[in-house]
């Protein structure tokens, strides 16, 4: 019934003039489904608050309740067709009274780690672009049938709401920037295997993959008593993302994942000056997946010791200083970054295996992110220790991945399960750092375990081919021509 209702919203959102691409659809039933959720968030509080003699007082009041403008209902559990606008009513109420509402709590909330404060910044963020208030009103006449009461509710909505940011990353040329393939990130997790009690940190958080996968990851661990379940909640998991759809994505992805109130900051990480950065400041897992090809700004490379207009070099200068000292991370980069002999790529080699274990490097094939267009590795890390070994893995596989062909978690079993021990096999091989030549430090090894390709044909041979075939040709050709 989800799934279909997902399909019905995005039907009618085509229709509409305001919404051109899959990003809007996102964009635009996210804010609905957000106050859905909210208002199924406060019927929870008020009758835990009922059970307890309390009297809850409600986030959202008077008129701009889901109950009273987006679905009225009489006393048979109907829509009121009367109270509920529609239409230029419904579309002037939504942009003139609701909105300048909810883009209030941003000024009035208490803290910043408040559901009122990602109220208002979610709503100073974003605009409601449907156009047609008929549309609008289609629209959340379907949402208001779903319901976001229970775990196996909530479960399902985030699966579908995953699959959304997957088409909507697949649909852009950037698939990549919003979208890194699950299986990848859970693969990543197990390696990390964040703990109860640390933090963990992704500043280039996206559509929040992995926080959201790692808050699954420390959940399912074990039963949590009611004090893990609010570190969880609370202080576990930080994000900074510098997109507006992106960041809205990324909080209601960790929303609909069981976070009600991400600690997901708006704002380009990579214009914090890295000497700012305190021991408070620090974190004790990070994971990301920075952006692939970007190039920042003179005054930002000026923020870092090794400058670089390569956005994912400046990321990981600034992952490997918020790391606290025995700190973890894996982190997606581009597969260049083990072999350009660039000065600042070099450099920051030298800082990451002088200052990091860097203990295992994942090599993964093309096709991995849908619509990248560039070959990745992950970096695998710990912070405090010079690197003195480091384990390659290098995933063949016997097909070419794709939109149609994902990466999926069996491709990544032998991964995990090797990585556990280091251990070699045709895919896997360990290298001393000690052993590698020269100042540039290059990391790109070739595989020793690998079968020798069949070698290649003599130029001669090819040659005395390509004649035989041209011979043939023209035979055909003259047989042709003798019919005519």
């Amino acid at each position: 019934m989800f799934e279909q209702t997902f399909k019905n919203v995005d039907d009618i959102l085509h229709k509409d003039a305001g919404c051109g691409s899959e990003l809007d659809y996102v964009e635009q039933t996210s804010w609905i489904l957000f106050l859905k959720y909210l208002d199924d968030l406060e019927q929870d509080r008020a009758t835990a608050a009922e059970l307890e003699g309390k009297v809850y007082q409600p986030i959202i009041t008077g008129e701009y309740q889901w109950n009273t403008w987006a679905a009225p209902k009489l006393p048979s559990g109907e829509l009121d067709h009367h109270r509920a606008q529609s239409g230029d009513d419904l579309n002037h109420f939504v942009n003139n009274k609701l909105w300048p509402y909810l883009r209030s709590f941003k000024l009035s909330a208490q803290s910043p780690d408040t559901i009122e404060y990602k109220i208002g910044e979610i709503f100073s963020e974003l605009k409601n672009r449907i156009q047609s208030g008929y549309n609008l009103r289609e629209v959340i006449n379907l949402i208001d049938s779903l319901r976001f009461r229970t775990y196996a509710e909530k479960h399902e909505m985030s699966h579908l709401y995953e699959g959304k940011i997957k088409n909507m990353g697949n649909a852009g040329r950037n698939g990549g920037e919003y979208y890194t393939p699950r299986p990848l990130i859970t693969s990543i997790i197990k390696v990390v295997n964040p703990q109860i009690g640390e933090t963990v940190y992704d500043g280039a958080a996206g559509s929040a993959g992995f926080l959201c996968e790692a808050f699954d990851y420390m959940r399912s661990r074990k039963t949590l008593t009611s004090a893990e379940s609010e570190i969880l909640q609370k202080r576990t998991f930080y994000g900074k993302e510098k997109k507006s759809l992106a960041y809205i994505i990324g909080i209601m992805n960790m929303i609909l994942h069981g976070v009600e109130a991400p600690n997901i900051i708006h704002t380009n990480t990579l214009a914090e000056n890295l000497s700012d950065i305190q021991e408070k400041d620090r974190y004790d897992v990070v994971l990301a997946n920075p952006p692939f090809g970007g190039k920042e700004r003179a005054e930002v490379q000026e923020n870092f010791p090794i400058r670089t207009g390569e956005t994912a070099s400046l990321f990981l200068q600034h992952f490997i200083k918020i790391l606290r000292a025995g700190g973890r991370a894996g982190i997606v980069i581009k597969n260049t970054f083990l072999s350009n002999t660039d000065n600042a790529t070099v450099a920051l080699r030298k800082q990451l295996l002088e200052t990091c274990n860097l203990h295992t490097v994942l090599d993964l094939p093309g096709g991995t992110f849908t619509g990248a267009g560039v070959k990745t590795v992950v970096l695998f890390f710990e912070k405090g220790k010079p690197t003195q070994k480091v384990w390659f893995y290098q995933l063949n596989l016997d097909r070419n991945l794709g939109k149609t062909n994902p990466l999926n978690e069996n491709d990544l079993a032998e991964f995990v399960e090797l990585q556990k021990t280091f251990a070699d096999s045709p895919n896997s091989w360990s290298v001393d750092v000690r052993s590698l030549s020269g100042a540039e430090v290059d990391l790109s090894v070739k595989n020793p375990n690998k079968k020798e390709e069949t070698a290649l044909r003599s130029p001669q041979a090819i040659l005395e081919e390509m004649k035989a075939l041209d011979e043939e040709s023209a035979e055909i050709l003259n047989s042709i021509l003798e019919l005519l």
